[in-house]
């Protein structure tokens, strides 16, 4: 089964937007294009909706009732009980406020190992945890390639290491990391895994039933969707955790690590981004299948696109000797987020011929300033990334390669 990318990008409005015409987007790592189902969702939503759900008349109650089908739509497809989604302004919030009800289950002394692969929203609000009385172990990557190593976290976890932070996959050099070993060597020690997934999520999202992190986090704004930070929390982990809403909204889970309450009508879209899903499937695959099957099917058709891709990308890269990728090369353990340093001319000076070439793309550090220290490459100007999704087609690809020869001087 190939990709149908006209069908696909059918689904993005902004391929027919006029303004954007002749431009290659390679910054979905910062945000994705939204599809119009989400959008349609959205404009519905604040048309006909836009009252305190959950009320006994009508609009309130179709309200309501959208809000419970994005919770139990979304767990669906990520293979849990939608009793152990939650959604929040974003990732960075939400682990700001996890940190908060999760310090009182541990005692003065305790340790959180914290990667410095991770995006700083993984990171800074643990790491804050030191002024509390934990000790912040850190788990650094290694100096040339920007992976992490099993064995230097098997030398980190002791009896009293509480939790590991990393993400799923850099949102600098793009590597995968080993969740479900991770996760088991966590568990070893009686430690929580914690993932960010913002990086992850856009090329596929995961099977949490197989991974069985214990929480998970991503963007939706990443994923197609509203500006919204989902949170996956095992349901007995949540139960020990100290309230972070309103008194009266103890014990209420959905609302206890949600403290400024829920967004209604973005809430409500993301069921957008599920019909996006169901609309891909319907039209590659013949049969019915329940959504934790359709993501799987889903994201191996994401898979197979774009590694395509980025193996044209890294080939023509990895034949040049004027760039260095930061991290591995190759397409192994890869999703399609790379990072170069251009060699012979000024990183600013690319970048402002790359924009002339009508190329969108990112520059500088990411929030990613702990991984880029270990590597020794400094935060400013950082480095050039490109990142791209399944709706990227080859020819954009083919766009990028010539305005970096042009860049870069042929």
């Amino acid at each position: 089964m190939i990709l149908d990318l006209t069908f696909v990008r059918a689904q993005f409005p902004a391929f027919s937007e006029t303004t954007l015409d002749g431009w290659a987007f390679f910054e979905n790592a910062g945000g994705s294009y939204p599809c119009k189902q989400f959008i349609d969702r959205l404009t519905g939503f604040y048309m006909k909706n836009k009252v305190q759900p959950y009320y006994p008349y009508p609009a309130a109650m179709v309200a309501g009732g959208l809000m419970d089908d994005a919770y139990k739509r979304m767990a669906e497809y990520l293979n849990v009980d939608s009793s152990e989604i939650h959604f929040g302004p974003s990732t960075t919030q939400n682990i700001y406020v996890l940190a908060n009800a999760m310090r009182p289950m541990w005692q003065e002394g305790d340790e959180i190992i914290v990667s410095n692969q991770d995006h700083e929203a993984n990171s800074g609000a643990w790491r804050r945890l030191t002024d509390r009385g934990m000790k912040i172990v850190e788990w650094h990557v290694h100096p040339e390639t920007g992976v992490l190593s099993l064995e230097d976290l098997k030398g980190l976890l002791t009896e009293r290491t509480k939790m590991v932070a990393y993400p799923h996959c850099s949102n600098v050099i793009g590597h995968i990391n080993p969740v479900k070993e991770i996760t088991r060597l966590a568990h070893e020690f009686g430690a929580l895994s914690v993932v960010d997934g913002v990086g992850y999520a856009p090329h596929g999202f995961p099977d949490l039933k197989d991974l069985d992190a214990d929480i998970y986090m991503f963007s939706t704004y990443k994923t197609f969707g509203p500006h919204l930070g989902l949170m996956y929390v095992k349901q007995a982990l949540i139960e020990k955790m100290q309230n972070q809403s309103h008194f009266f909204k103890d014990g209420i889970t959905r609302n206890m690590i949600t403290p400024a309450g829920p967004d209604h009508a973005q809430i409500a879209s993301i069921n957008g981004i599920l019909d996006y899903f169901d609309a891909l499937y319907e039209h590659h695959f013949n049969g019915k299948a329940d959504p934790a099957k359709r993501n799987i099917a889903l994201t191996s058709l994401f898979r197979q696109h774009e590694t395509a891709l980025l193996d044209r990308l890294l080939t023509f890269l990895r034949s040049r000797d004027d760039v260095k990728i930061v991290g591995p090369d190759s397409i192994e353990d890869r999703l399609p987020i790379v990072s170069i340093i251009p060699l012979n001319k000024d990183l600013e000076e690319v970048y402002a011929t790359l924009t002339e070439q009508k190329l969108m793309l990112g520059k500088g550090h990411f929030y990613a300033v702990r991984p880029l220290r270990d590597m020794n490459i400094p935060e400013q100007p950082g480095v050039l990334r490109f990142s791209f999704v399944h709706y990227t087609s080859m020819e954009e690809v083919d766009q990028l390669m010539e305005g970096l020869k042009r860049a870069l001087g042929n």
